[in-house]
Order: structure tokens, then C-alpha cells, then sequence
């Protein structure tokens, strides 16, 4: 490891982990035990993450996790809505927090700019290992306090668009052609007719609410248990925007496969659950899904690679002709 670059000389997320571990102990003045640094099949993303306990100020040993390096997004907002008076921990707001509540927290070690958390450890595995309607709808109902929760601590902004949709269309319009996808030709025509109204249907995306702070990753395993409630994890996407937007990405993942979560709908049950957020749901957002649906599903052909299930494709398919005779009219 170089001092111009600390991951030089780390094969990976894990030995960039484990060679700093004992300084990040030292930095956290030996509340922090051993740490067993460890990978799952569920995680996602190149942070290193392993378990420890977490010895408070009367001497208490917590499960703690620590996770190394996060990314800006992932740093700010986690220590925005888990961060605590120690004397809070136990409280009842405490407990209800629907992010993880923070022990300790850094955007440096060992002389390198490197963000680091240490946040609370929960018993179980990813809601993902047990994919059912109640776990839907209990996510549904976190992510919601989210929204409400994340806008008392700082107000929305206005988004930076970073998607070029012309670019993946065309992308994908490619994509059909060379990969002999299944139903290829009515996939083309879709594509095409999304193409054509592309300007009046990005008008319309872009005039939705701007109302919330998305958590912009929101699926089963981005969700864990304290206790009976369901807290959100993975913070690193969260921008602002409209509740709909985290609808449909969770939609998406039952594309092909909606028997599993039968009888939940995500669009209308996220509704449900803002407006006893508190959260504006007085617009269209079954056009504002509409939309959503019909851009995502038109760029299902771009990323074959690793969405290319033929009842995920078949079902964008699907969901694609059918929202596009709502909003391509």
C-alpha cells in the first residue's frame, strides 16, 4: 500500500479491510473489538464489511458492523439519520429509526481520505432471503418514515439529471438487433414509438414532484430486521426526487415473477403509506408510473448482461406495450 494511493497494493475491498482494521481499533480508542471481516452472496457494491461488538460508556458490549470505504452519499446520510446522544440508544425514537443507528463514524484513516462507518448489527439475513408480500409491504412502510424522516433533517433539492435516455435507446435498439433477443420485432416497434415521442415523454417525467429524498436501491436485500421492524441499509444512491420513482425500481424486481408478492402492488401501497407520512401524493402518479415504467422497461435490452432472465425480458416486454398505450397516445 502506497502512500499515493492506499488500494495500490489491495487485491480488493476485503484486504483493503482487513490492512486497516487494527488502525481503525486504534482510532475508535479500543471500543472496537476484533473485527471478523467477512463476504455474503447478497452484498452489493466494493466496500469491506465485517462484524465486531462495540463497548459503550457503561461498559456494555454491542454487535456492531463496520463497513470501509463508503462513498460520500453513503456517509452523510447514514450518520444524518442514525447518529445518536449514547444516552438515546435504547430510546423509543431510537428504535424506531428506519436506517441503522451509528456508533461511530470518519472520513479519514490512517492518513488517507477514507469515509468509515460503525452502525448497529442486525440479527438475521437480507429481507431477500425470504421474498413474501409482508416483507414487501414492511419495506414499503420504512422506506416511507424515510422519506419523512430524511426531509426533517434537510430539505429536498432540486435533482441533477444524469441519464441520457436518448443514448440508451439508442443503445438499445442496438441491443435488439444484435442479440436476437426473443419477440425481436415487437420490441423494436416499442422501442421505436418510445423514441418518437421521447421529447414530450421527458417533459412530462421531468414536471412530476420533486418530494422526497429517493432511496434510489430500494429492493429486499437493501432491508433488514431490528426486531420486528424493517430498516433500511445501503444508503449510497439516496437523491432526490418523487416517491415513484422507488416505487417502480421495486416493481421492477418482480417483473416475471409477480405471483411472489401477491397481493401487494408497490405503487398504490407506497402511496398509502406517504400520506400517513405526511408525504404530497395529490398528482397523477399512476401516469408519473406510467412513464417510469415505460422508460426503464424500453433500456431492459441494454443491460441483457445481467437482467436477461427470459421471464424478466418477456415481462418488461409486456409492461412496456401496455404503459406506452397510456402514455404515447
Amino acid at each position: 500500500m502506497t502512500a499515493e494511493n492506499p488500494r495500490a497494493d489491495a487485491t480488493d475491498s476485503h484486504a483493503l479491510g482487513v490492512s486497516l482494521g487494527p488502525t481503525l481499533r486504534q482510532v475508535c480508542s479500543g471500543r472496537l473489538s476484533e473485527i471478523e471481516w467477512f463476504r455474503a452472496s447478497w452484498q452489493r457494491g466494493s466496500a469491506a464489511t465485517g462484524f465486531a461488538t462495540w463497548t459503550t460508556d457503561a461498559g456494555d458490549a454491542r454487535p456492531a458492523m463496520v463497513k470501509l470505504p463508503v462513498g460520500p452519499s453513503e456517509h452523510s446520510w447514514t450518520m444524518r439519520l442514525g447518529a445518536l446522544d449514547p444516552d438515546d440508544w435504547d430510546s423509543p425514537a431510537a428504535l424506531a429509526l428506519p436506517t441503522p443507528r451509528v456508533f461511530a463514524a470518519g472520513e479519514a484513516l490512517g492518513g488517507y481520505d477514507l469515509a468509515w462507518l460503525v452502525v448497529e448489527r442486525f440479527e438475521g439475513k437480507p429481507l431477500s432471503l425470504d421474498v413474501s408480500a409482508e416483507n414487501v409491504s414492511d419495506l414499503l412502510k420504512t422506506v416511507a418514515l424515510f422519506y419523512a424522516h430524511a426531509q426533517r433533517i434537510r430539505p429536498v433539492e432540486t435533482p441533477v439529471s444524469r441519464t441520457d435516455w436518448p443514448e440508451l435507446l439508442d443503445k438499445s435498439r442496438i441491443a435488439i438487433r444484435d442479440h436476437a433477443m426473443a419477440d425481436n420485432q415487437r420490441w423494436s416497434n416499442a422501442v421505436k414509438a418510445v423514441q418518437k415521442r421521447l421529447s414530450a415523454l421527458l417533459a412530462q417525467w421531468q414536471a412530476r414532484p420533486i418530494n422526497v429524498w429517493c432511496h434510489g436501491d430500494l429492493h429486499l436485500g437493501n432491508a433488514m430486521r431490528r426486531h420486528d421492524r424493517c430498516v433500511l441499509i445501503d444508503l449510497a444512491l439516496v437523491h432526490s426526487g418523487c416517491w415513484v420513482e422507488d416505487a417502480v425500481y421495486l416493481e421492477r424486481q418482480f417483473w416475471g415473477r409477480a405471483g411472489a408478492i401477491k397481493p401487494v402492488k408497490p405503487i398504490s401501497v407506497l402511496a398509502r403509506n406517504c400520506r400517513a407520512q405526511g408525504v404530497d401524493t395529490a398528482f397523477d402518479y399512476s401516469r408519473v408510473a406510467d412513464i417510469r415504467r415505460v422508460l426503464m422497461a424500453a433500456c431492459v435490452p441494454v443491460f441483457l448482461g445481467w437482467e436477461g432472465s427470459p421471464e424478466y425480458v418477456s415481462a418488461a416486454l409486456e409492461t412496456l406495450e401496455r404503459a406506452s398505450k397510456k402514455v404515447l397516445r
